[in-house]
């Protein structure tokens, strides 16, 4: 495991993390973390689908969940009790992946600069829903996601990292998320290892790596970074 030169013995990244499907990027980051590519503590799952795969995934890594959805947030409603679920677990870290609903401003202004969201595009292209097909209709020889800061504008805060992948001919929709899935799945596991190692901040003035500021995202490359 790397360290960053200044925290040589950080305690593991405490990560939340919120999902609505598979959980396949949930999974990867627990399987870097087995393996010892990660260091980090997922510590609570939650989802606003009791049916999610990504919750029997957290269940069998013995990490807890909550499903929070309108049905069972009560009164408070969901951004309440999703921010009272946070404040119990105390992550220093907040992942939405694949979370299909939008937080409102007061949550995200609560935990802005420790809540960051996967989206499957190159940002700030097709913020929002469709992402692979919009490309493909644009007529775009290249595609990606990226990893942001989250900000009450949806999918608009500052883009950490991304990752890109040619269109190829002929592609469609299900190839082309398919192509894109492996590459996304590193990308996370290289910026997560840069939020373990303290090395990210969301500053004032845009993201920080090292402190200092980042002129344009980074981009991952095979499985490394280009910090």
């Amino acid at each position: 495991m790397n360290r960053s030169k200044d925290d040589g013995a950080a305690a593991p990244l405490r990560v939340a993390a919120l999902l609505s499907g598979a959980g396949s990027n949930l999974e990867t980051l627990l399987e870097a973390r087995e393996s010892g590519r990660l260091d980090l503590d997922v510590v609570r799952v939650i989802s606003n689908r009791s049916d999610a795969r990504g919750l029997a995934i957290a269940a069998a890594a013995g990490v807890p969940t909550t499903v929070i959805d309108a049905g069972c947030a009560g009164p408070m409603g969901q951004d309440a009790a999703i921010h009272a679920t946070l404040s119990d677990c105390s992550p220093d870290l907040v992942l939405l992946t694949g979370y299909m609903r939008i937080l409102g401003a007061p949550l995200v202004e609560a935990w802005r600069g420790r809540m960051v969201n996967q989206h499957p595009s190159l940002l700030p292209k097709y913020k929002g829903l469709h992402t692979h097909r919009r490309a493909l209709e644009a007529g775009d020889t290249e595609h990606g996601a990226s990893v942001h800061f989250v900000t009450p504008e949806l999918d608009g805060g500052p883009v950490v990292a991304r990752v890109l992948v040619p269109v190829e001919a002929g592609e469609d929709e299900a190839s082309l998320a398919a192509r894109l899935r492996p590459r996304e799945h590193a990308l996370l596991v290289a910026v997560m290892d840069l939020f373990a190692q303290r090395r990210l901040a969301l500053a004032a003035d845009g993201v920080r790596l090292d402190g200092a500021l980042l002129a344009q995202p980074l981009e991952l490359h095979g499985d490394a970074l280009d910090v």
